[in-house]
């Protein structure tokens, strides 16, 4: 099995479930509504829907440095875009989103080849392999964030 393979599965897993360490982030989110997404419980803190789009944001990042794209820097808008609409709608557009860009992802990573895996990212000190992997745990890493935010409903 390719090592992009095995990569793009636990991508998978994590996100869409059967994963090894408990509910997946599509679990998480399940039943979440825009309302309990826009809920702030803790001062100083991001809210669930503030989470999903910086997701979103890290997924298309990922893609399109895995492309070549010289990406350094992102401002705090960009890393962490403001909710601007907090409607069912629009709640239901930013999951449907964050679902369309990590199956752009994961399918631009079972495209990839396993020897560009140690290539360096353009304009960053780690390699594609620890990028890929990186995602992965910041997906993680958000969605027990997520977890805790939907118990404090």
């Amino acid at each position: 099995m390719k090592e992009t393979t095995r990569i793009g599965e636990q991508l998978k897993r994590a996100f869409e479930g059967n994963a090894w360490h408990g509910p997946s982030l599509t679990e998480i989110l399940d039943g979440v509504t825009a309302i309990e997404a826009s809920r702030r419980p803790f001062s100083q803190t991001h809210n669930i829907w503030e989470i999903v789009l910086h997701l979103s944001t890290w997924h298309r990042v990922v893609r399109e440095r895995l492309e070549g794209k010289v990406i350094i820097d992102l401002t705090a808008d960009q890393d962490w875009p403001p909710v601007k609409d907090n409607t069912d709608p629009a709640w239901k557009i930013a999951l449907e989103a964050l679902h369309a860009g990590q199956r752009i992802l994961r399918d631009k990573i079972l495209n990839l080849d396993d020897t560009r895996l140690q290539d360096t990212v353009a304009g960053m000190d780690y390699s594609v392999y620890v990028m890929l992997h990186g995602v992965i745990q910041h997906d993680l890493y958000h969605a027990g964030q997520i977890a805790l935010l939907k118990k404090s409903r």
